[in-house]
């Protein structure tokens, strides 16, 4: 079950001297060009070696022979055996491009541009930083490179061979240089179509960065390794009589085996927090034929003829990747096990394995795969942990499809909303969401999307920040939008929320507030007072002391008296009681909030509340603090009856407990409520409600805002 490719990188593995690399290289490619360059890069890496003590220029033959694997072009090639001459030689770019002509150069030059970006902008491997600012590296090296895409391939063949040779560095360095891997190469690889290069360079990432995971893997791998190969043997077995009865012929189709990848594996346990055994797609046989027509017709003998798990049927033949992919995925079962079948023609196979290098090396008559995704990701170099999560998040995700009403297909990640797709198609059709269509039914903007849905959005004339979803969508891009509007929008509302907190203190109107806030030159720096607390006496102090000169009969109280209900500070010179929260908007703790003051009680809402910010005329400081109260989850059943809702609520309001969030939904004819809340007791608590109301679940938890 080693492929071709994982024998030519164990047979690389084992090469220690240039006299041998450059034998495999010239096996694979050999013109008198490249032969030229062959011996130039050894006379100009003369003398240089690597941590591991062996020849430097090892490094540059062998990585010229993995991209020997995915494009013959002599030119590629040279580029590939010359890309550290620049950065690490006495030769110029001049030097090169007269000697092996002006491509090779060019491409010489972006490998040496990525490296030079990547030095001046990434955190040393030796730092205690996180690796945020690689997102900028990415994104620069992507720009750089976009003008020859076969720029890219080189350099994730270096990296391939970088990766392979890890061990001889310190351990905290083989973790730093995995991790910049997995977060920026591999999801180039990904998103290229090259599944090769991308399936390697994440299990040798995944291999430093989770040894222990990927060693418990690997065992169950290698225990199990006979017997799943009788396993996929039996089905490849009654495929191939099938075939051969139903009128194909040998040489019309190949039947291929594998095992799932271990950090593909890794990631499905994960994700659906599974075992390895319960791993469905573990083992897969794939069935390559001559044309799309027969992919159909091997569909329906699979079929017919083995059990299918339905759920797990994809056509991706009908409905293609963005990066290219075609293929049927289907999964039956054979005897007692469960194997995915894949089934796609031979150029498809070329397609998948090597993306967009199948189109130089077998010349393909397909569609070159869309590269759009390149110049979606120049984002402000202002925002590099932006840029940081769509590297991380939007590149490295499983894939749904989805159609345009004009039946165009756009890629998303599993999980993304419609507003997600409003985004994907322009930023300003995502700003000015009002409602989605799916399959010509009206839904929420934040309804989660699946492969094969047709989606229409509908736009308003206004732009709307949506600053509570952040967390409901999934795409950076849309996110990055979102945070941008909110950023705006936050300033703003602060902006009128600490002109309410100032009117409120001084029981004057906004137009005299906004008078005296310009007179203490405070208007560039007045919204700080709504969450700092120490600033809000100085500038209270300061109106007040403003106020007294032109007005020295004013005499009113404006110390600010500190409250605590729970865990919320409020800060005011007026009597206060008591606080409620809005379930409007349902703020939860550690979201950001403020305090609406109607007579003696304090009114909570999250500070993007609609409701709220055209209620803000009196208001009060609000702040949330930490205390020694616990935090629990409560899964209650109500009966499904008007009123109920209330009546819970009431309840736990008299027993003076502090919620946090309340969902509810339905258990067959019953209401079903989970509440999170703060209090001191536990027992007398829940022994409380338990004579009440039937209780599904009752736990403490830890609150993550609480460490």
């Amino acid at each position: 079950m080693i492929n071709s490719f994982d024998k030519f990188l164990n047979e690389i593995t084992k090469i220690k001297t240039t006299k041998k690399a450059s034998f495999l290289l010239l096996q694979r490619v050999n013109t008198p060009k490249i032969q030229k360059a062959l011996n130039f890069a050894i006379k100009a890496h003369e003398n240089q070696k690597r941590k591991s003590g062996e020849d430097y220029v090892i490094h540059p033959i062998l990585v010229a022979a993995i991209t020997s694997f995915f494009n013959d072009n002599e030119d590629v090639i040279i580029a590939a055996l010359l890309h550290d001459v620049v950065e690490d030689t006495n030769y110029t770019i001049y030097y090169i491009k007269d000697e092996f002509g002006g491509e090779v150069a060019n491409l010489v030059e972006g490998l040496t541009k990525i490296v030079e970006i990547r030095d001046y902008s990434l955190v040393p491997s030796d730092s205690n930083e996180k690796l945020t600012k690689s997102a900028l590296t990415f994104r620069k090296m992507l720009i750089a490179s976009i003008e020859d895409i076969r720029v890219l391939l080189i350099k994730l063949c270096d990296r391939t061979h970088n990766m392979l040779t890890l061990a001889s560095l310190p351990s905290h360095k083989q973790k730093r240089i995995a991790e910049e891997t997995l977060v920026v190469y591999a999801p180039i690889a990904h998103r290229l179509g090259i599944a090769k290069l991308k399936n390697t360079l994440e299990d040798l990432s995944f291999k430093y960065l989770l040894p222990e995971e990927y060693k418990k893997i690997d065992e169950y791998i290698k225990t199990n390794q006979k017997e799943f190969q009788l396993k996929l043997n039996s089905l490849i077995q009654k495929i191939e009589k099938l075939f051969l009865s139903n009128g194909f012929l040998k040489d019309e189709f190949h039947i291929k085996s594998r095992i799932k990848h271990y950090y593909s594996i890794y990631l499905k346990m994960q994700r659906k927090g599974i075992s390895i055994e319960e791993v469905l797609d573990l083992l897969a046989i794939r069935i390559i034929v001559k044309n799309p027509l027969q992919c159909y017709e091997t569909l329906g003998i699979v079929h017919l003829n083995f059990r299918p798990l339905i759920s797990r049927f994809k056509d991706y033949i009908a409905i293609p990747k963005e990066n290219g992919y075609q293929t049927i995925h289907t999964t039956v079962y054979n005897k007692n096990a469960i194997i995915e079948v894949q089934i796609r023609t031979f150029d498809m196979d070329k397609n998948a394995e090597f993306g967009i290098a199948a189109h130089w090396k077998y010349k393909l008559n397909t569609a070159m795969p869309d590269i759009k995704w390149l110049e979606e990701m120049k984002f402000d170099e202002n925002n590099v942990n932006d840029f940081y999560e769509l590297a991380k998040n939007d590149l490295f995700s499983e894939d749904i499809v989805i159609f345009t009403p004009s039946f165009e297909t756009i890629t998303l990640p599993r999980g993304a909303t419609a507003l997600d797709f409003a985004y994907k198609i322009h930023s300003d059709i995502g700003n000015k969401a009002i409602e989605a269509i799916v399959n010509k039914e009206t839904v929420s903007l934040l309804h989660q999307l699946k492969t094969g849905d047709i989606v229409k959005i509908i736009t308003g004339k206004d732009i709307i920040p949506r600053c509570t979803w952040l967390n409901a969508i999934k795409t950076s891009k849309a996110k990055y939008e979102q945070k941008r509007l909110c950023n705006n929008k936050e300033k703003e509302i602060n902006r009128k929320f600490a002109i309410a907190i100032l009117s409120t203190i001084f029981d004057l109107n906004k137009i005299k507030i906004r008078a005296l806030v310009k007179a203490n030159a405070l208007c560039d720096s007045i919204s700080k007072i709504v969450d700092d607390e120490k600033f809000l006496k100085e500038v209270v102090k300061k109106i007040n002391r403003t106020i007294k000169k032109r007005n020295i009969l004013y005499f009113k109280n404006i110390k600010l008296k500190e409250y605590k209900f729970g865990n919320l500070k409020i800060l005011s010179n007026k009597p206060i009681n008591d606080i409620r929260f809005n379930y409007c908007c349902h703020p939860k703790f550690g979201d950001k909030i403020l305090g609406l003051l109607d007579k003696k009680e304090v009114e909570i809402h999250h500070r993007f509340c609609n409701n709220a910010e055209k209620k803000l005329n009196s208001a009060v400081f609000v702040k949330w603090i930490s205390n020694n109260q616990n935090r629990y989850f409560l899964v209650v059943s109500l009966p499904n009856k008007k009123g109920e809702l209330a009546k819970f609520i009431t309840y736990l309001t008299k027993m003076d407990i502090f919620i946090h969030s309340i969902n509810a939904g339905k258990d067959s004819n019953n209401c079903k409520l989970e509440i999170e809340f703060e209090d001191k007791r536990f027992d007398t608590i829940k022994s409380k409600i338990g004579k009440e109301y039937k209780i599904i679940e009752f736990i403490s938890i830890k609150d993550a805002y609480n460490g």
